[in-house]
């Protein structure tokens, strides 16, 4: 994975669906990160909304982050039922594709699944997703490795993607994850 081949998928980070998270202090400070890391380091971003009349809007805390990004709405509970999704992930010319959002087990799972059907090589971001429960994000994280997803971090995939300790990236790396 580089910053060359790497995109983000960021999946229903919506105000409805955080409030039910379990733990979700936890997974809107993960989320933050990533974003940040993602823009830091060039990656681009595909942002989706599940249902936006119904569920709301990207909370704004992570919604400031990408001013200059729209998200794509949708009803399917993949990505991969969205037409402009496709053409829009396929515009991006990137193989491999970081997943992120709400919830493991049916949104992020269902995107993964079919992203890899589609030929693309996809970690889920373990930290930056969540279900409202335990049990459920175990569930998704597990059915997203059998699909043949890869698990990561915030963390790892940051590092993994600068690739060397030094430079002005490695510092602004640095202080995010701290």
């Amino acid at each position: 994975m580089t910053t060359e081949n790497a995109a983000l998928v960021l999946i229903d980070v919506q105000e409805k669906l955080l409030r039910a998270m379990h733990h979700p202090e936890n997974l809107l400070e993960n989320l933050k990160k990533m974003v940040k890391g993602a823009r830091l380091l060039g990656l681009p971003i595909v942002w989706t909304e599940q249902n936006p009349a119904g569920l709301g809007p990207t909370v704004p805390e992570i919604a400031e982050l990408l001013p200059d990004l729209t998200p794509l709405s949708k009803f399917s509970f993949s990505c991969c039922g969205s037409e402009t999704f496709i053409k829009d992930l396929k515009a991006l010319d990137r193989k491999k594709l970081l997943t992120a959002g709400i919830e493991a087990h049916v949104c992020v799972y269902q995107t993964v699944a079919d992203l890899i059907n589609l030929q693309f090589d996809v970690e889920v971001v373990v930290d930056a997703v969540a279900s409202r429960t335990p049990e459920n994000r175990a569930i998704g994280l597990e059915k997203s490795k059998a699909a043949g997803a890869g698990l990561t971090s915030v963390e790892t995939v940051l590092f993994e993607l600068l690739k060397e300790a030094k430079g002005e990236r490695f510092k602004e790396i640095s202080k995010l994850v701290k």
